[in-house]
């Protein structure tokens, strides 16, 4: 099994950090890279001229390299709701027909639509959080329901964020083509732990940040766009999603043909060395330990907790209804007041997401910080 890693980031040992799915610490290379890359744009003589796309082409490489994609089918963006909209112009959604989503996820997946659907005459549904748990039988009994209008496309988070339900994106995608529908993933909370192989699962789009997940900075994402759709006009109008745009020319605008792959879609002031090199070497710790390996340690750790909570009240959704990586726990009668703002003063970090404590380690913990997070938590509920 992959052991803990704690000793390549600076987590001190009373330190108990169980939030990765809010925000990850950085390693200490990646602290290092930053720096040294800040002291770059303090001198920017120094920098040759191919230095950012150099950057640029490593993240991206780092990028497809998580989810078995080509490097050319990766646009550099900063944010998922930027990458949703960019799909959004891409994917024309017939009139009368549904757009999928589900209740309570992200913002991103959801809002792009809402804001399109009078004007555009679809419209958008949303999956009930089931009683059960169970996303992925909740999600295909909406696809599959009859007598509802065509599916146009299914814009879900492939993990909900709020409770770690996972959703099968094999089933889902399988259901969606199968009545010529679009699938568009929000893989915030599953790419670099969750295999995940485009070339075999063909959704149209995939979204992904650096910050939570793949231990990069805040303001870097990613965004897939399969083959079929790599023809379609980009948000943004750049000089670098040309063929040649170039300051350095004789005639600035040479061509302004498009460049026929993903990187049309990049965001324009795309060049950002610092964060975009900082976001490549935490890409690159993740495909090295590779995900089976780091799913394999993050399920033992949310097992133990599993198991450990159980005794004291404290239900945990079954484990093949929620991803391995993340801990859901829900109280009788709700969850107490201050109770995550009590862990917090004895240094063991977690998140309340709506109405529930979300636990989410990292191969950063160990047994001794689990078992630390039950000890604390056993105590404060006894009080």
């Amino acid at each position: 099994m992959l052991p803990s890693q704690r000793a390549l980031f600076e987590i001190p040992r009373q330190i108990c950090y169980l939030n990765a799915a809010s925000f990850s610490p950085l390693p200490l290379r990646t602290l290092e890279a930053g720096r040294a890359a800040v002291l770059r744009k303090g001198t920017p003589w120094t920098l040759e001229a191919s230095f950012a796309n150099q950057q640029n082409e490593r993240a991206r490489l780092a990028a497809s390299r998580l989810i078995n994609a080509e490097a050319a089918d990766i646009a550099l963006i900063p944010s998922v709701s930027y990458g949703v909209a960019t799909a959004a112009k891409t994917l024309p959604i017939a009139r009368g027909t549904r757009v999928i989503v589900l209740e309570n996820d992200h913002s991103s997946p959801v809002l792009e639509w809402h804001t399109r659907a009078e004007a555009e005459g679809f419209t958008v549904e949303t999956v009930r959080q089931p009683d059960d748990g169970n996303w992925t039988a909740a999600v295909l009994g909406n696809i599959e329901r009859s007598g509802a209008p065509p599916v146009s496309l299914a814009s879900i988070s492939s993990v909900h964020w709020s409770d770690g339900g996972l959703i099968d994106v094999d089933k889902v995608g399988a259901a969606l083509r199968q009545r010529g529908a679009a699938f568009l993933i929000d893989a915030t909370h599953s790419t670099g732990v969750l295999p995940t192989d485009v070339k075999r699962l063909d959704p149209d789009f995939v979204i992904f940040p650096t910050y939570k997940w793949l231990l990069g900075p805040y303001g870097r994402a990613f965004l897939y766009v399969a083959k079929r759709h790599q023809g379609g006009i980009p948000l943004e109008q750049t000089a670098s999603g040309r063929c040649n745009v170039r300051a350095d020319n004789a005639v600035y605008f040479t061509d302004l043909s498009y460049v026929p792959d993903a990187r049309r879609f990049d965001m324009g002031e795309r060049d950002h060395f610092i964060s975009m090199e900082m976001a490549s070497i935490g890409m690159e710790m993740i495909a090295e330990w590779g995900a089976p390996a780091i799913v394999q340690r993050l399920t033992m750790l949310t097992e133990r907790i599993a198991q450990a909570v159980r005794g004291i009240g404290v239900h945990v959704p079954e484990p093949h209804l929620r991803a391995p990586h993340v801990l859901s726990l829900a109280f009788k009668g709700g969850m107490p007041a201050d109770l995550v703002e009590g862990l917090a003063s004895e240094g063991v970090y977690v998140a309340p997401r709506l109405g529930r404590m979300r636990i989410s380690p990292h191969v950063y913990n160990d047994e001794t910080d689990v078992d630390r997070f039950v000890e604390v938590l056993s105590r404060r509920l006894r009080r």
